[in-house]
């Protein structure tokens, strides 16, 4: 039987494949709540195209992903696989490039394995065997210890009745650190701190699993620290997201924990 990981990183791919071909074509676009959360049927293809992949080799096995009836939580117990068939759907309804479909097996609510892939870049981070990879290259987090020197990027949606905290959070990163970035993809975000282009990835707000499991375990096999709001390990549960390659996390830390402050 094919392994968990390699069958995770097939699954992205596959997905990744269907969503490409509706990528800059003329797709219906949904609106789930918000105006700018949207949802098109190429998602609902390449999450279904992941799970047939998952289920020819482990049927039965919990699956929790974005789009239709699936679980919303991860069990704590047993195998599971989280899946974001298109991580970034609103750079994809536009035309940008930013934007991932995303696997990862897990085991007890952990990441063992998995992969997002990035059609329209070119890239697939993988992890595998407890180390993070970029098509194949083993990856390590920033060596950069200055918080001046460092790229922070705040990351998932602040609803426009929480548009106080996004201005926060921007505020505080451009007040501490070297400079702010942002793509629209989590995933795709966590895989660059796990590849040192990025020192941070920080949101105050409670994040789905689909958009972060896989990406933290990139960043911690990396060599990077991801923590809650508070400190502590993160979950997928967890209240907020601090990831950083761990050379002044206190520093990424407190930054956020300013913005809860002014909750």
């Amino acid at each position: 039987m094919e392994t968990r990981t390699d069958c995770a990183i097939r699954a992205a791919e596959a997905g990744a494949e269907t969503a490409a071909r509706s990528f800059r074509t003329d797709i219906a676009v949904e609106t789930k709540g918000e105006k700018t959360d949207v949802v098109t049927q190429a998602d609902r293809d390449a999450q279904r195209r992941v799970i047939e992949v998952i289920g020819a080799e482990f049927e039965g096995e919990p699956v929790v992903g974005e789009e239709d009836e699936t679980p919303g939580s991860v069990p704590d117990e047993g195998p599971a696989w989280i899946v974001d068939p298109i991580d970034g759907t609103a750079n994809f309804v536009r035309g940008v490039g930013v934007w991932t479909t995303s696997v990862a097996a897990t085991v007890g609510g952990t990441p063992v394995g998995g992969a997002t892939v990035c059609p329209d870049l070119g890239d697939t981070f993988r992890l595998e065997s407890g180390s993070a990879y970029r098509n194949g290259q083993q990856l390590s987090v920033s060596e950069r210890s200055d918080p001046e020197s460092f790229f922070v990027v705040p990351t998932i949606w602040w609803g426009f009745d929480r548009r106080d905290e996004y201005t926060a959070v921007c505020r505080e990163i451009v007040e501490r650190f070297g400079d702010m970035r942002r793509f629209g993809s989590a995933q795709f975000e966590l895989g660059l701190c796990a590849a040192g282009a990025v020192e941070a990835v920080v949101t105050n707000v409670r994040a789905n699993p689909w958009d972060t499991v896989l990406g933290v375990g990139l960043v911690r096999a990396a060599g990077g620290t991801v923590t809650d709001i508070n400190g502590n390990p993160w979950r997928h549960d967890s209240r907020g997201l601090v990831a950083s390659n761990g050379r002044a996390h206190d520093a990424v830390l407190d930054a956020v924990r300013e913005i809860v402050a002014e909750d």
